[in-house]
């Protein structure tokens, strides 16, 4: 049952062609379920490679696996957080983009609801001929069906803030928690300078890490991570004409000069990975966790794994566990980084712009404001 309004949306029509804003019907909430009035969405990297058709999604659909909004109404019944809280009308909530089924081999055998064989997903594969459509975050409205991991956000927390590392911070608290966690008084060299890096980098020195090395550019994404107080060092492999020479600079602030104890990619570029082997120290660890979408395959020296004895694995995705704990640690970064200004709101109408400025890197991180 519709309510009788409309919203607006940012939708995907077809692979390859810009979005189009289209008016949505707004449902009335059933048992369970959260209508809420999205304030900010996200654009994330994996938006742009989802237009481009770079993953097998179904169209047309409202884009944005990132959200943060306020409760409009709820279904019936009780709703309640993921901490327990009951949720009202008014209260300013983040939620998890992916429902696990709970039932598949990976929920239940393997306990890693992130490869869930039946992941539903806003913004990636709810078409709009489900329901309202109105399943993703670049819309003036989304609605959450039971099963999501939502979460009440705090007095004082920072709206803006918060949307910096919506998607990138709960992805690396799950490769920072559960794949390879940080270890007080280590090196840490982060590759790539876009949200996920920067989560990354975050999230180290939070940890504990001694050093944290960033490499990544344009030199103005680098200055600005600095500014914010995110790595101890910053070096552009991107405007430089020799990327060797940047290796070499980043393996010369580690310990001998013999490399990282921890390297984490976050590049997303398949020669990226190549790169990072000879950035790690011998009997560290590499963890690669840019590689979300498949951009091709890359020429590596297996001999850099053997010899430097590497400890190497993947990340994928997170699950709602994992965005409870980074709106738990929101104070202590905020009180540490300068996360607003990593973000540059731009309103809904513009989204076409906004993605520009994502894929040429004038922004570090861009949300859709719907008011």
């Amino acid at each position: 049952m519709t309510s009788g309004r409309l919203a607006a949306a940012a939708v995907l029509e077809e692979f390859g062609k810009p979005v189009t804003i289209r008016d949505l019907p707004v449902p009335e909430p059933e048992q369970g379920e959260i209508l809420v009035d999205v304030t900010y969405g996200g654009i994330c990297g994996t938006d742009l490679h989802l237009q481009q058709g770079h993953l097998p999604i179904p169209t047309p659909l409202t884009l944005g696996h990132e959200g943060l909004g306020t409760v409009r109404t709820l279904g019936s019944g009780a709703v309640r957080d993921a901490l327990g809280t009951e949720l009202r009308p008014g209260d300013t909530v983040m939620w998890a983009s992916s429902i696990a089924c709970g039932r598949c081999v990976p929920c239940r055998q393997h306990r890693e609801p992130t490869l869930c064989e039946a992941r539903r997903t806003y913004g990636v594969n709810r078409p709009l001929t489900e329901g309202s459509g109105l399943a993703g975050a670049w819309a003036e409205a989304i609605l959450l069906h039971p099963g999501a991991v939502v979460v009440k956000l705090g007095e004082g927390v920072d709206e803006l803030a918060a949307m910096s590392l919506a998607c990138a911070g709960p992805t690396l608290v799950h490769a920072l928690y559960e794949r390879r966690p940080v270890r007080v008084g280590e090196t840490v060299i982060v590759q790539g300078s876009g949200p996920v890096g920067l989560a990354a980098a975050a999230l180290a020195q939070l940890a504990g890490a001694e050093k944290v090395i960033l490499i990544g550019g344009p030199r103005p994404r680098l200055d600005l991570a600095a500014k914010c107080g995110i790595g101890d060092h910053h070096i552009d492999i991107v405007t430089g004409a020799d990327p060797e020479r940047a290796l070499d600079e980043a393996r010369a602030l580690t310990p001998s000069g013999a490399g990282a104890d921890l390297v984490i990619e976050c590049a997303g570029v398949p020669a990226a990975v190549a790169q990072g082997l000879t950035l790690a120290r011998r009997g560290g660890s590499y963890l690669v966790v840019g590689q979300y979408t498949d951009s091709g395959d890359t020429l590596l020296n297996p001999h850099q794994i053997v010899h430097r004895q590497l400890d190497i694995r993947g990340s994928w995705a997170f699950s709602g566990a994992h965005l409870v704990e980074y709106v738990r640690l929101l104070p202590a970064l905020c009180g540490r980084f300068d996360l607003r200004s990593l973000v540059v709101p731009f309103p809904l109408a513009d989204v076409r712009e906004a993605m520009e400025a994502v894929a040429d890197g004038t922004v570090v991180k861009a949300v859709l404001q719907t008011s």
